[in-house]
C-alpha cells in the first residue's frame, strides 16, 4: 500500500506547487486565474501570516504529487470558527483515492486548530472535486450562477460545506 506524507509548505516546496496550480489555470475551469502564477503570487496564497491556517505538499516517496490547504474564508471576526478548503493534485494522480485521505489528514489538522465549519468553493463543472467532497460528508449550501468566465464560457461556483 502506497503511504503518502503531507509536509507543511516552505520555500523549497513553491516551484512544485506553482506548477501543478499553474496546470490548472492554463487548462481547466478549476481555477479562476486566467493567468500563470508567478513564485511570489503561489507563495502569498500557500504560506500564511496567520499560522491557524496550514498548507501542506502531499508527497509520494519524494515526489510532490499535489497539495491540500486552509485559508480564511472571510476577514469578519464571527467567520474566524470557518476556514476554507482547497485541493489540488498532478493530473497524474487523479482518481487514485488521494483526495479523500487528504481531505481527512486537512480536516484533522482544521480541527486541532478550532475550526468548527470547511467550506469547498468549487467550478460546477468540476464533476471530480464535487463528487470527491459530497463522498466525503460535504453539502452544497449555496450557488452562484454565471459568476465567472473563463474560455468564452460563464461559470458557476458552488459552496460545500463540513460540520467538523
Amino acid at each position: 500500500m502506497t503511504t503518502f506524507v503531507f509536509e507543511e509548505i516552505n520555500d523549497a516546496h513553491l516551484e512544485a506547487v506553482r506548477n501543478i496550480y499553474n496546470y490548472y489555470v492554463l487548462n481547466t475551469t478549476i481555477s479562476f486565474h486566467t493567468e500563470p502564477l508567478n513564485h511570489d503570487q503561489i507563495m502569498e496564497s500557500v504560506i500564511h501570516k496567520n499560522k491557524r491556517y496550514k498548507s501542506f505538499v502531499i508527497k509520494e516517496n519524494v515526489e510532490i504529487i499535489g497539495y491540500i490547504l486552509i485559508t480564511q474564508y472571510k476577514n469578519k471576526q464571527a467567520y474566524d470558527i470557518c476556514a476554507e478548503v482547497t485541493i489540488y493534485l498532478a493530473p497524474d494522480y487523479l482518481g487514485k483515492g488521494i483526495g479523500g485521505i487528504a481531505l481527512s489528514f486537512i480536516e484533522q489538522v482544521a480541527k486541532e486548530q478550532g475550526f468548527h465549519t470547511l467550506i469547498a468553493t468549487i467550478c460546477m463543472e468540476n464533476i471530480r472535486s464535487k463528487a470527491l467532497f459530497e463522498r466525503n460528508g460535504y453539502e452544497q449550501c449555496a450557488l452562484f450562477k454565471e459568476i465567472g468566465c473563463k474560455f468564452n464560457k460563464k461559470l458557476d461556483i458552488g459552496s460545500f460545506q463540513k460540520i467538523l
